[in-house]
């Protein structure tokens, strides 16, 4: 079912979560545009203009780590001032209500954890891009740390003293997936009886296979996103409007 305008589309969902004992919300860049954060993968987006840096380009040349690190400082004022917006509390406020266990995401802002949901319950199969990590010992690094050795050493990305790379705690193209989080990701499709698919293109795999497993183990499928996605015709409720005038009314503060 497609909704034919915001009314019907807000009065059916609130009917499904309210019928729901658990349910499982699975966003992507759409639920933060509101709040600052630019879309990478749309026209126009990030990507768009400069092409995203891979793996193993970045494990292979100091200047592909530098360009990732002045990328990253570049975007710092969007990140910082961004704020939940009113589908991050809209979320926030299912989860205090005990229907949401947690939060599955593919964005890298943070603003899921900002909301108030605990950060062992966002999962996040992307990253995080608020923070860095060695990848050669994990060890974890504040931003304000790497930006001050960076501008420092001439805008050269620092190495761990251990002599490992550093890089934001984002899982970049080519990067192997974050196993735990996959396999919490699964779990919770297979558990829940409503899904919530919120502000994904849905084109990115593994990650987008996450709806449909949900449906096949009997949950009841709702795509909320501006444009149409592959999996409309799937979906039992499908609404193509600004995610949070869709989710404005689930917000319990």
């Amino acid at each position: 079912m497609i909704a034919s305008d915001l009314d019907t589309a807000v009065a059916r969902l609130q009917e499904l979560v309210a019928g729901a004992r658990r349910i499982v919300p699975f966003t992507g860049a759409g639920i933060s545009t509101e709040c600052g954060i630019p879309d990478f993968r749309s026209p126009g987006g990030l990507w768009s203009r400069n092409q995203p840096i891979a793996f193993e380009d970045f494990l292979a040349s100091q200047d592909m780590r530098d360009e990732s690190w002045r990328r990253r400082f570049a975007m710092e004022e969007h990140f910082a001032a961004a704020k939940p917006g009113r589908g991050h509390r809209a979320l926030a406020s299912l989860y205090r209500s005990g229907k949401v266990p947690a939060v599955v995401t593919q964005n890298i802002d943070n603003l899921h954890q900002a909301s108030g949901i605990a950060p062992a319950d966002v999962v996040e199969l992307h990253g995080n891009t608020t923070y860095a990590v060695c990848l050669g010992c994990a060890r974890r690094y504040e931003l304000a740390w790497v930006r001050e050795r960076f501008e420092a050493n001439g805008h050269h990305a620092p190495d761990c003293a251990c002599g490992g790379h550093i890089k934001t705690a984002t899982i970049s193209f080519g990067q192997a997936m974050p196993a735990d989080a996959m396999q919490r990701a699964e779990e919770l499709a297979r558990a829940c009886d409503l899904f919530l698919a919120i502000g994904s293109s849905l084109v990115v795999w593994p990650a987008a296979g996450f709806p449909l497993m949900a449906k096949r183990n009997g949950a009841v499928l709702v795509i909320i996103n501006r444009e149409p996605t592959e999996f409309d015709e799937a979906a039992d409720l499908v609404v193509h409007a600004d995610i949070g005038a869709v989710l404005a009314p689930f917000i319990a503060d």
